[in-house]
């Protein structure tokens, strides 16, 4: 066979196309040309690339760490230890009623969703109305305690008395209990530096919102006789700025809430700022008598009392109580 022209075919080899060293170094040079372009675009893309703008620095503390997934985890140990009957049932147990159950999963979206991505200085009720929907629970008549300036002793009594509830003894209140968090306007992340202070940044900040939110729906479901453990021992012993005076007082319900008893404890050792016929006292009843709810007050609630005596069994004033 022939050669074909332009071809020169070498002796051992098949014929084949052979560009000439010109051709080879033109070629050469318009793929260095074609990388050195791709590179360019790849670099300037990459700046233009929009970036996550860095969280804002407040002057509180930030996100927990973990959050979520300490959100998620008191949901299941709440709903399948604490409280098995919210426990989410399967579906293929249709005789269960499912308006009870919770569903963990569906909880913990909705509480990431009511602040991420969103202004944390402009937080609102309406931002965890899913929440609420989700964790709905209704406690019994007469077993709603509240308490203010006395977080310790309160839950001290609640966890002997188990069929009393404090919010922080119901699912939500629970799940929250202890923790901070915020999020941006412009970042789908969580602020674990800092989160806005409900004094010196602003009052409308996710977790201030949260807690009234979730301190007026507490307040609103209650019926019966409610009590309310208050600190004697402290001047402000009932405050009008606490969430007990601002929030939960105001949101009991006339045609619910029986009567509202105060429980004045003073610290064993402890100075007594207030009893119950104390002003300031006073001025906690003439609000409920306000709305049509009667009042009674006790200094040193004994069983509560003994839960101090407990911690402090040598102390003179333990004396008569053990």
């Amino acid at each position: 066979m022939k050669a074909s022209a332009g071809f020169s075919p070498v002796p051992g080899e098949e014929p084949g196309c052979h560009l000439s060293k010109k051709a080879k170094v033109c070629l050469g040079i318009l793929l260095c040309v074609l990388v050195a372009g791709t590179i360019v675009a790849v670099v300037v893309g990459v700046l233009k690339w929009p970036r996550t703008p860095p969280h804002r620095e407040w002057n509180g503390t930030g996100t927990t760490p973990h959050f979520s997934e300490i959100v998620l985890g008191r949901c299941y140990t709440y709903t399948q230890v604490l409280r098995p009957e919210l426990r989410l049932y399967s579906t293929k147990q249709p005789e269960k009623s499912f308006e009870t159950h919770k569903d963990c999963g569906q909880i913990g979206k909705a509480f990431m969703n009511a602040f991420l991505s969103k202004d944390p200085c402009n937080s609102s009720e309406q931002d965890y109305q899913l929440l609420l929907k989700l964790t709905n629970q209704t406690t019994p008549c007469h077993t709603n305690v509240f308490w203010s300036k006395s977080n310790q002793l309160a839950h001290q009594y609640t966890r002997v008395r188990q069929d009393m509830f404090t919010l922080e003894d119901t699912l939500m209140g629970y799940i929250a209990d202890g923790l901070d968090w915020c999020g941006d306007a412009g970042s789908s992340e969580m602020n674990y530096q800092s989160c806005p202070h409900r004094r010196k940044d602003c009052i409308n900040n996710p977790t201030s919102v949260f807690w009234d939110t979730v301190s007026k729906r507490f307040a609103e479901n209650a019926c019966g006789v409610v009590q309310v453990v208050l600190n004697g021992s402290i001047s402000n012993t009932f405050d009008e700025n606490s969430t007990f005076g601002r929030v939960e007082i105001h949101n009991l319900h006339p045609g619910k809430v029986s009567r509202l008893q105060a429980w004045v404890m003073h610290d064993i050792g402890g100075v007594h700022s207030h009893s119950c016929s104390s002003p300031i006292i006073n001025d906690l009843k003439f609000i409920l008598s306000k709305r049509n709810i009667s009042f009674t007050c006790q200094d040193d609630y004994r069983p509560i009392k003994f839960l101090q005596c407990v911690k402090n069994p040598d102390h003179s004033s333990c004396s008569s109580i053990i």
